[in-house]
Order: C-alpha cells, then sequence, then structure tokens
C-alpha cells in the first residue's frame, strides 16, 4: 500500500550517519595506496543487528504508518536479512510482522531466523518459489489480514522500491560530504534499491555494483528504480555492474568470496557475509585486479551489514572453522617439544 495524498515522510530507525573508516592493511595487500580504500559502515545503523534495509525501511514504514497500517508482510529467502530488519522495525513501531520466506520448515533456525523469532515475527513458508510467486502468496496473506479487520502494508521485496531507494539517495549524500573525491563506491547489487539510490546521487560511473544472483535482470531492475528516481531515464547499459562473483548462483558458496571475507577479516578485523558484502569484496578484489579500480583514487566500500546471515550458513562456517583447525595445527606440539633446558 501506498499514501498518494501526502508527501513521504521517514520513519526515524537508524543512526546517521554512518562512520567513513579507512582501511589501510586490506588496501596495501590489493596494491592501493593507504589512503584509497575507505568503508562505509552501513553494518552499523543500530537497529536488529544493522544493515542497509533500515534506510529503505524507514520510507516504507513512515509511508505505512501514515496510511494507518497496523502490519508490515514482506518476502525473502530463508535467511534474508531484509525479513530480519523488517521484523526488527515492526518491534520498534509497535506493528504485526508477517514474513513469507521461501522454502518449508524445518531447516536450521540459526542466523536470521533466530532473530526473525527473537522479533516476534511470524513465518509463513510459501515452499519452492521465487519472484513473482512468492509475492503472489504475499498478497494472499495480507488478504487473509485484512479479512481479520488488520491493515496490511506490503513491503517490496528487498525493501527495494524507488520510495525504499530514497534511503540510499541519501547515503550518496553522506558519502559526498565524508569522501570528498570519490572515484567509486562498490556496492553488492542485490533487489537493486540500495545502488538504484547510489546512482540517483552519485551518478552511474561512480558506483560499481557487484551481483549477487538475487534477482534476474540486475541491470534492468537497477535502471528501473533509478530512473524513478530521476527526472531523466537511466539506461541499464550505463551502469557499471560485475557479474562474475555469482558463481552456481544465490546462497552458493564460492573461492573467492571465502577469500575476500577472509583476507578482509585479517587485515582490517572486519566481518563480511557470504551472500552480499562477501560477493561485494570479491568483485572489488577482481576490479582492481583488471584495472578497474586503480592506485591514487579513492574508492569506498559499502557494508550493507548481513552478520547474521554468516551464522545461518554452513558451508562458510565449515570452511572458516577449518581455517582454525588447520592453525591449531601449526601449534602442535609433542612432550618433547616442552622440556625446558638448563
Amino acid at each position: 500500500m501506498t499514501s498518494h495524498s501526502r508527501t513521504p515522510q521517514p520513519a526515524p530507525l537508524g543512526n546517521w550517519p554512518t562512520p567513513l573508516e579507512a582501511m589501510p592493511r586490506l588496501a596495501r595487500s590489493l596494491g592501493l595506496g593507504a589512503d584509497d580504500l575507505w568503508i562505509k559502515r552501513d553494518d552499523l545503523t543500530g537497529l536488529g543487528g544493522g544493515g542497509n534495509k533500515i534506510r529503505k525501511l524507514e520510507w516504507i514504514c513512515g509511508t505505512a504508518l501514515a496510511d494507518g497500517a497496523t502490519h508490515l508482510v514482506t518476502t525473502g529467502a530463508a535467511q534474508s536479512n531484509h525479513a530480519r530488519l523488517t521484523a526488527a522495525a515492526g518491534a520498534r513501531l509497535g506493528l504485526g510482522v508477517v514474513l513469507v520466506l521461501a522454502g518449508t520448515p524445518g531447516s536450521s533456525a540459526a542466523g536470521n531466523l533466530a532473530l526473525d523469532g527473537l522479533f516476534g515475527a511470524t513465518v509463513v513458508w510459501a515452499g519452492d518459489v521465487r519472484g513473482a510467486a512468492l509475492g503472489t502468496v504475499a498478497e494472499q496473506v495480507a488478504g487473509r489480514l485484512r479479512d481479520r479487520g488488520a491493515v496490511p502494508a506490503l513491503v517490496p521485496f528487498g525493501g527495494s522500491s524507488v520510495l525504499g531507494a530514497r534511503g540510499y539517495a541519501q547515503c550518496g549524500r553522506e558519502l559526498l560530504a565524508q569522501a570528498p573525491g570519490l572515484a567509486t563506491v562498490v556496492v553488492a547489487a542485490g533487489s537493486g534499491g540500495t545502488m538504484a539510490g547510489l546512482v540517483d546521487t552519485l551518478g552511474p560511473a561512480r558506483v560499481l555494483g557487484v551481483h549477487c544472483g538475487a534477482v534476474a535482470d540486475p541491470a534492468g531492475t537497477v535502471s528501473a528504480l533509478a530512473s524513478g528516481l530521476s527526472d531523466t531515464a537511466v539506461e541499464p547499459g550505463s551502469l557499471r555492474l560485475r557479474l562474475d562473483q555469482v558463481g552456481e548462483g544465490y546462497g552458493a558458496l564460492t573461492e573467492p568470496v571465502m577469500a575476500a571475507l577472509t583476507r578482509t577479516a585479517r587485515t582490517e578485523g572486519i566481518v563480511l557475509d557470504p551472500v552480499y558484502t562477501g560477493r561485494a569484496m570479491a568483485g572489488l578484489i577482481a576490479a582492481v585486479e583488471d584495472g578497474d579500480i586503480v592506485p591514487g583514487q579513492r574508492t569506498v566500500f559499502l557494508h550493507t551489514g548481513g552478520l547474521p546471515g554468516l551464522f545461518g550458513h554452513p558451508a562458510a562456517l565449515a570452511a572458516a572453522e577449518a581455517e582454525l583447525t588447520a592453525a591449531e595445527a601449526e601449534l602442535t606440539v609433542g612432550e618433547a617439544d616442552l622440556t625446558v633446558g638448563e
């Protein structure tokens, strides 16, 4: 549901502006200058474990409240960061939340799913469906809520609508104030709204999106959202968009992504997730290797959150634990090694 009778106003959910921090050790490891690489900490937005969806939900929830909503209904994968933060936003604002998730019950309840429950959300499992079919189930759920006298607001997949993308147009303005001379901001391209908002403020040439496999047509999706924010069309061909980090598909862990997670953690003590920010960092590393990002220019990596998703991703956890086992093996000593000489 959307309001056409008033100017949308955001609901206050996050802490702004988020910090911008240097990443000198990671920069040097990539062959960049110590002052070339920075990180925009949108994982530190405050609510519900943090993440980029808060900027979008401020606008979406503000409109829902103005329209008298009693419930938020949204869709996502089982480990959706957006679903988790919609649940947190509903708890903050006193709204009921129903999450329509792809899959079936009985899978692991770790990661984002555990937090969905903690925030009091109701989960409706939609089975093996994606895209429009998942949205159809959400509309059916909203209809049942109306039959019971509730006023549901349908929140789009990933919070990515023209309304929600306003939050990342504002983030672009923050970056212009924090990072003079910004050449490139690197961002995970999921449902499209985050990249679209940045493109609206910074222009297509300064935004490098890394496709994560969440939508079938990332360029078309971002183009439509960015065009909706602007008086002029943003053509798909004008976007900087890497398609080389999806691997076997959304949610599948790849070697470059695991290497990016490990490298970022060991140089800067910053944790990425295997689905979104890990892919974005793998794309940044690849962009340095092929000359799309060069020394002497200021690059900002947008950390969009997603830490709980790491704990709901068995393959990434197993890979991280294998690193720990290897480190322990290197330090294993026998009794003879422990003998103290005179």
